[in-house]
């Protein structure tokens, strides 16, 4: 896998088939990038886990942290490192030896380790590298164009809303939370 550039179909189709991610790295302060990643994801439906040995035992969002992965009691899709470089390839090391063992490891933004990756990989895992979850979910459902940014159109009109507040896409492009699709709303010509 070239770990430069990641098809949309290969991200789309890890966020769409991940259920609980462990994040390790998680930071309970709530101006961390951790803490935002967590609290975005969980409102998308992951259950996320938050691993931090500093704060084990406690509880953020309803959630209890833990020390490590093999702590964890229950099986993880996906692990979410929010840790230097450096660190990747013991969490990758704990990772495999877990049972049953993630399907993905994602490593955040600025994060990259190759030795990490092709362990992974030679395990049966799928790698990401240096990007966020948050965003990428965010790009690919539209949510990240539908509030202004990453439209690539400069303009005075204001912009058409489909609701009160900020609307939710899956990541197949057609659902909208509330019960009805972007499709059947523009079929409809619905304000």
């Amino acid at each position: 896998m070239n770990h430069d550039s990641y098809p949309d179909s290969y991200i789309r189709g890890i966020l769409n088939t991940v259920k609980t991610i462990a994040m390790v790295g998680f930071s309970p302060k709530e101006n961390r990038p951790s803490y935002f990643v967590f609290k975005y994801l969980m409102e998308r439906g992951y259950r996320v886990i938050p691993v931090n040995p500093g704060h084990a035992g406690k509880e953020v969002l309803g959630q209890k942290v833990y020390a490590s992965l093999p702590d964890i009691p229950e099986p993880i899709d996906m692990v979410d490192i929010f840790r230097a470089s450096e660190s990747a390839l013991p969490v990758v090391q704990k990772a495999i030896s877990l049972k049953p063992r993630p399907q993905v490891v994602w490593m955040q933004l600025t994060v990259r380790n190759d030795e990490a990756a092709a362990l992974a990989e030679a395990n049966g895992m799928k790698v990401v590298m240096n990007r966020c979850p948050k965003i990428e979910y965010g790009r690919l459902s539209s949510e990240i164009s539908w509030i202004g940014v990453n439209s690539r159109t400069l303009t005075s009109k204001r912009a058409h809303t489909l609701g009160k507040g900020v609307q939710r896409m899956g990541l197949t492009h057609d659902t909208v939370q509330g019960g009805t699709t972007a499709a059947t709303d523009i079929a409809q010509k619905k304000p």
